[in-house]
């Protein structure tokens, strides 16, 4: 049975903290949610192991141990996190200066950005080490172009074609059997895709896929299993289109 955690919506810089930069690391020992909330400090989530989801508005993202997510102060978000996920959270204290926009980002989990952030954690760290290892830190930091993210529609014409892909990534029902389905033209549904999600239906689902394999993936699932899972008849056809969709293999996100 999972839990539901309960934090507060906080304005950006509504309060005052002593730090630059601080980490926090969780295993988290049940399903786990989060519910809508906002810090008043910026957030960079990203997982030593599994993958875990942030929705912020109409928009979900995945988080792994290699692309993490930046999350602006002040952001309304919630989150969710499987039984056995080992998540890393590092708070900037809001007003520090780096390359990321103030809309929240995927950020590449670089070997160099994980040696800085776990050099912040040594206990004997000198005040003059800490400043200079947290300007490294803010001066790595930039955004990525893989996002693991799905854009959600959320018109009442899109929402059961949303509810059945996301339920089951695996469907194969075309743009124009759900237009024969919804009883509209198969224009009318290319339009409203494009409208509400910024790309195509295809281009849609294999961000779904995606998602959800790489869910699978980290877990451990064999790839097999996970090509299956989301709708492929064998690894090389789902390895094509993962790498086409995430810009890297699935290799990337299984378990070390």
């Amino acid at each position: 049975m999972g839990v539901t955690r309960e934090l507060p919506t906080l304005a950006a810089g509504e309060v005052d903290v002593p730090f630059v930069i601080k980490g926090y690391e969780e295993v988290v020992t049940d399903d786990t949610a989060w519910n809508e909330h906002a810090h008043p400090w910026h957030e960079l989530l990203w997982n030593e192991r599994g993958a875990s989801t942030a929705v912020v508005g109409s928009q979900v993202w995945c988080i792994t141990p290699t692309l993490g997510l930046w999350m602006p102060a002040g952001r309304l978000h919630s989150a969710s996190a499987v039984a056995g996920t080992a998540y890393r959270a590092h708070f900037f204290r809001h007003g520090t200066t780096s390359a990321l926009p103030d809309e929240p980002v995927a950020v590449e989990i670089t070997p160099l950005l994980r040696l800085l952030l776990e050099r912040l954690e040594e206990p004997d760290l000198g005040p003059r080490s800490r400043s200079v290892t947290e300007a490294m830190v803010l001066d790595v930091l930039r955004p990525s172009s893989r996002a693991l993210l799905v854009q959600l529609p959320t018109s009442a014409l899109l929402r059961p074609i949303v509810d059945a892909v996301r339920a089951d990534p695996s469907h194969q029902r075309t743009l124009t059997g759900w237009a024969t389905a919804l009883g509209c033209s198969t224009r009318t549904l290319a339009r409203a895709f494009r409208a509400e999600t910024g790309t195509t239906f295809a281009r849609w689902v294999a961000s779904v896929r995606a998602q959800h394999a790489v869910r699978l993936l980290s877990r451990g699932v064999e790839v097999e299993e996970v090509a299956d899972a989301v709708g492929f008849r064998s690894a090389s056809a789902f390895g094509a289109a993962f790498r086409r969709t995430t810009g890297t293999t699935p290799g990337r996100f299984r378990p070390q």
